[in-house]
């Protein structure tokens, strides 16, 4: 005679199989992560060079760098919607509470970063009195409204928190990419395989 299963057994776990023992993130979720890295890479290269571009052709690089910071904040707002509407299947009962804990400050700070560092960016050029019109034109032609006058003190300001976080996300991203790698390569608990 079959043994009762207990009622946390009895739970469905999104996507579990052979490959996924732990579940699965939607695909909605996978494609939102996998659409985010390349843009995000992108954003932060053109952030690194865009000092060393000669003038005549520094205007692109900042219309591609600040439409890119844009789009990975929509992305990231509504990667947080869905999140909510769609919950992530929870970490596995075998990783333990310190990575769990190291985990979710990694997540924290770097959603915290997708959605600060591009509004800290917006509102710089803004204050430096280049809002996304003409040469600077989101996508390079659709402009943006005007949300403040020249302030150059509130212009450095930002410009500082600006560039505080894009020097600290390379670490973030850097300390995300070896947690999923520890997972695979050392742990082989299917923690990476949850966004493949």
């Amino acid at each position: 005679m079959d043994q009762p299963q207990p009622a946390a057994a009895l739970i469905r776990i999104r996507g579990v199989d052979d490959l996924h023992p732990d579940g699965q993130y939607s695909a909605l979720a996978k494609w939102f992560h996998w659409t985010t890295v390349p843009l995000l890479v992108l954003a932060i290269l053109t952030g690194l060079v865009i000092r060393f571009i000669k003038d005549d052709v520094k205007m692109p690089f900042y219309a591609l760098h600040e439409s890119l910071g844009l789009i990975i904040l929509a992305l990231a707002v509504a990667r947080l919607a869905w999140r909510l509407l769609s919950k992530p299947p929870a970490l596995p009962d075998h990783i333990p509470p310190g990575m769990r804990r190291a985990a979710n400050a990694v997540h924290h700070l770097l959603y915290a970063a997708l959605i600060i560092q591009p509004l800290l960016g917006f509102f710089t050029t803004n204050a430096y009195g280049f809002p996304l019109q003409g040469q600077t034109a989101f996508l390079g032609f659709i402009d943006l409204p005007k949300f403040m006058e020249a302030h150059e003190t509130l212009a450095l300001v930002l410009h500082w928190g600006h560039s505080l976080i894009g020097w600290a996300l390379p670490f973030l991203i850097a300390a995300h990419v070896a947690g999923a790698i520890h997972h695979h390569a050392l742990r082989k608990d299917g923690t990476l395989l949850r966004m493949l």
